[in-house]
């Protein structure tokens, strides 16, 4: 608590804005973000690469948060205080970081598998300064933060030396794949079966929950979107424009989060409040993600064929 005590006494509001914004860089919405544009515009093995680091990632950090049941840091200590307006999102137990295993995960792995400069230089940089927001802003312990930098590294490297040598090979995919359908079955065993203390927090029982169903909706969406590519669909991430490019992810985007979302209340009124629904919904986006939307992809890649080769002839 001593670095959350220093970190708390040099707070003011300039740089209170800017660890707010900086810290989004490692929310959610935008790991779905990264992972659309590196499946669909930049490399499929690298998308596979973020996408597959991000899912173990989530299971083994949501797996320590639900066993550990550490609080938050002004749980654990009354007199702490932290940034409010970071205090919404901080929900659920404090280890390990989601935040950072989400940026440390993305943007260390993008360092490693680009060689742009530039690009190697935002990667690293987020992945050390989203961490530190975390811990300026007052929602996470050095603890929180580091365990999860290291779980993330680990995972980083492990798995982007195995695409390295064997791409997307399919014994390769379903060793992957395989594990990770051992971790969502065990995870949602474990959450649904295990007698945890009496103390535990409802809502952050619930939520983890709610999170086994979900991660097994991506790993079937998985299992499906890697067979149906590798054998029917093979879709290619190239475009003639950046600005076919730009409208593949935007509006390939909007239909991810459309169907995630919209879907929620046919669920709802077909299953009721059954978890079950969070594992449809998850499946489907996913489905759609590598299935549905890549069968676009060969219209996407015209836009700006015919100007791009009538450049060419005037030439």
């Amino acid at each position: 608590m001593q670095i959350l005590y220093w970190l708390e006494s040099i707070r003011n509001p300039v740089m209170d804005t800017l660890m707010l914004i900086l810290t989004e860089f490692g929310n959610e919405l935008l790991f779905i973000v990264f992972g659309l544009l590196m499946l669909w515009c930049v490399d499929k093995r690298q998308g596979y690469f973020v996408l597959l680091t991000g899912f173990f990632g989530i299971y083994i950090n949501q797996f320590l948060k639900i066993t550990c049941r550490i609080p938050r840091p002004w749980v654990l200590d009354p007199d702490f205080t932290i940034v409010e307006a970071a205090r919404e999102a901080a929900s659920g137990y404090s280890f390990p970081s989601g935040h950072t295993q989400i940026a440390v995960g993305c943007y260390a792995g993008l360092a490693l598998c680009r060689r742009e400069r530039w690009v190697r230089a935002i990667g690293i940089a987020l992945a050390v300064l989203i961490p530190f927001t975390r811990m300026y802003l007052g929602v996470h312990t050095p603890l929180d933060v580091g365990v999860s930098i290291l779980i993330a590294l680990a995972l980083v490297w492990i798995l982007w030396v195995l695409l390295s040598k064997y791409d997307l090979s399919p014994k390769l995919m379903f060793t992957l794949m395989g594990i990770l359908t051992v971790f969502g079955a065990a995870f949602l065993l474990y959450t649904n079966f295990y007698t945890f203390p009496a103390d535990i927090d409802p809502d952050n029982y619930a939520g983890a929950v709610k999170n086994g169903f979900k991660f097994l909706g991506c790993t079937l969406g998985m299992w499906c979107m890697y067979l149906l590519d590798r054998y029917r669909i093979r879709f290619d991430t190239k475009a003639a424009s950046i600005r076919g490019q730009v409208l593949k992810l935007s509006l390939g985007f909007l239909l991810v989060i459309g169907v995630l979302e919209g879907s929620k209340p046919l669920w709802h009124m077909m299953l009721g409040d059954s978890p079950v629904t969070y594992t449809l919904r998850y499946f489907l986006a996913v489905i759609v993600v590598g299935v549905v939307w890549p069968l676009t992809f060969p219209w996407f890649a015209q836009i700006g064929a015919d100007k791009r080769s009538g450049h060419k002839e005037a030439a």
